[in-house]
């Protein structure tokens, strides 16, 4: 079950289906997905968290996906907060945390993101995809678009870092 509706423009306001492939509005706006809340609110219990996989599908009822089925996963989010104590006292600040995103599969918080992309793009029946990055989002497309089989394509500025160049080739 996903309490995801339908996807909606940022600015004009346009309705589209979740079974449709999109990438921007025809505006050229970006698009959100529109989630029925009130449901969401009256059958999802936050206790049935507790026993799941501890990553970013543990909330899979409030993530666009229709069928599981289509899951695309290395084992992403759920990564820690580290209490930065040292760093809090120099600034003020008695609770500063910072989310260790190195623990995600390809280093970066790009991965929750990406998952979930090349999860519906799965789902949508895409089978050749491509993205423009100057650093970890390439790595994170390449990673996840070789689990679900689908053919990817990153291009890259000339100066990006070649460690980042290798990791999209890999």
């Amino acid at each position: 079950m996903s309490f995801a509706q339908a996807i909606d423009c940022a600015r004009c306001g346009a309705h589209f289906g979740l079974s449709e492939l999109l990438n921007l509005c025809p505006c050229g706006s970006p698009l959100w997905v529109r989630y029925d809340l009130e449901k969401a609110k009256a059958v999802f219990a936050k206790s049935s968290l507790q026993p799941r996989a501890a990553s970013l599908w543990r909330y899979r009822e409030l993530l666009p996906l229709q069928d599981d089925v289509n899951r695309i996963s290395l084992g992403e989010g759920f990564t820690p907060l580290l209490h930065a104590k040292k760093l809090g006292g120099e600034l003020g600040l008695k609770q500063l945390w910072i989310k260790d995103e190195a623990q995600n599969p390809t280093g970066s918080f790009k991965d929750r993101g990406l998952s979930l992309a090349i999860s519906r793009a799965k789902e949508l029946g895409v089978t050749k995809a491509a993205i423009p990055s100057a650093g970890n989002a390439g790595g994170s497309f390449a990673a996840y678009a070789a689990r679900a089989g689908i053919e990817a394509h990153v291009f890259m500025p000339r100066d990006t870092p070649l460690a980042n160049q290798v990791e999209v080739e890999q």
